[in-house]
């Protein structure tokens, strides 16, 4: 389980394919604060690290996980948002994430405010599923993007805005994100089980 509060960005150093899956080699200070079997998240992807170097680990990501999430996309060189699992005495300052990417979405804009910005996002809306069970965003409500918790705003059906803040930006790979980009999102798992739950009783 996940805060969506990013401790660190990495830095993608090797990527070998085995198979259908990518092992990701990983260049980031909490390096040599990792273990092995240890949950990280990556980009809002929970991985497994696989093995600890001095100053990088590796993580292997399947198939299905590179079919939902921008992490097949990714080249050597690109910054990764990492957070580490949340322990059982932390403080919950973002949202309950789970690290599972319910699917993608396109940057479509950038606005600088100077001293905040706004970007906004656009996702497919899955029409062979029913109402009640497709991915929906609620004003004022948490997504998480790229491992960040956010609040949404200017919801509608298949968009929404965040704002983001300059901690968030120059500490996050927000500060790479530009329009055209897909970034990785996670519904609010709250959310999805009241829209869930409510369904059954229609």
């Amino acid at each position: 389980m996940f805060t969506g509060i990013v401790e660190n960005t990495g830095l993608v150093a090797a990527i070998e394919a085995e198979g259908t899956n990518l092992t990701f080699t990983i260049e980031s200070p909490l390096s040599s604060e990792l273990k092995i079997d240890q949950s990280l998240s990556h980009n809002g992807v929970c991985l497994t690290v696989t093995s600890v170097a001095d100053g990088s680990y590796t993580v292997t990501a399947v198939d299905e996980t590179l079919q939902k999430s921008n992490l097949g996309q990714l080249a050597i060189g690109d910054r990764v948002n990492l957070e580490r699992c949340m322990s059982a005495n932390g403080r919950f300052d973002g949202h309950v994430v789970q690290g599972h990417v319910d699917q993608t979405a396109i940057c479509t804009s950038v606005q600088d405010l100077n001293g905040s910005w706004l970007f906004d996002f656009q996702y497919d809306v899955d029409t062979d599923v029913s109402p009640e069970n497709r991915n929906i965003t609620v004003e004022k409500g948490s997504i998480c993007i790229n491992g960040v918790s956010l609040t949404v705003f200017n919801s509608e059906p298949d968009r929404f805005r965040v704002a983001i803040i300059p901690y968030t930006y120059e500490h996050t790979n927000f500060r790479d994100l530009k329009a055209g980009d897909i970034v990785n999102l996670e519904f609010d798992i709250l959310g999805k089980y009241i829209k869930k739950i409510l369904a059954g009783y229609r």
